[in-house]
């Protein structure tokens, strides 16, 4: 059977997350660079392996004092820890639409599996020619697993930062080419 792979096109493809903020609110953010592939083998999407980073530095909030914080040792310590990095083993099918992928997150140099929910898309070919695949995928962490511990009671008693942190992509990906094994 050969092996395909499928690059990430990021002009439709986005990736974003949310935490509360005094557990009243979320607060959103995106990674604005990103890259992700695919290897499947042949089409079969069951048999999908992802690599997945982030470039900690393009994180935005829409406020730069906030994301300027975010690149420090109290979140992400971006200048020792760059890149955000997802490696996905395992897609379980739950049914033609939705399957659970496993991997291993890893964060500030902290490794841990994960499980996100994947809904697919499905595959199609755009009016060039070119066979495309689209994935959603949300999923649920917990930033302390990931040594993300700053939070500050306020003077009421409250949380500043809640620990569970949303993750929500909507990724699309491009086939590149198929390898023959022997």
């Amino acid at each position: 059977m050969s092996t395909t792979k499928w690059a990430l096109d990021a002009t439709h493809s986005e990736v974003q997350f949310k935490v509360r903020h005094l557990m009243v609110s979320n607060v959103s953010g995106q990674f604005k660079k990103f890259n992700a592939t695919v290897e499947t083998q042949g089409d079969d999407i069951s048999t999908a392996k992802v690599h997945f980073t982030a470039d900690l530095d393009s994180i935005s909030t829409n406020n730069d004092q906030r994301d300027a914080h975010l690149k420090t040792n109290d979140f992400f310590d971006a200048e020792n820890h760059p890149q955000l990095i997802f490696e996905g083993g395992k897609l379980e099918k739950i049914d033609e639409e939705n399957y659970k992928l496993h991997g291993t997150l890893t964060m500030r140099g902290n490794s841990k599996k994960i499980t996100l929910n994947v809904e697919f898309g499905g595959i199609t070919q755009d009016p060039w020619g070119n066979t495309r695949v689209g994935f959603s995928v949300r999923g649920k962490i917990n930033r302390k697993d990931f040594g993300v511990s700053f939070g500050m009671v306020t003077e009421t008693g409250g949380l500043l930062l809640g620990d569970d942190v949303t993750i929500n992509a909507e990724t699309e990906f491009v086939k590149e080419a198929a390898l023959q094994l022997a």
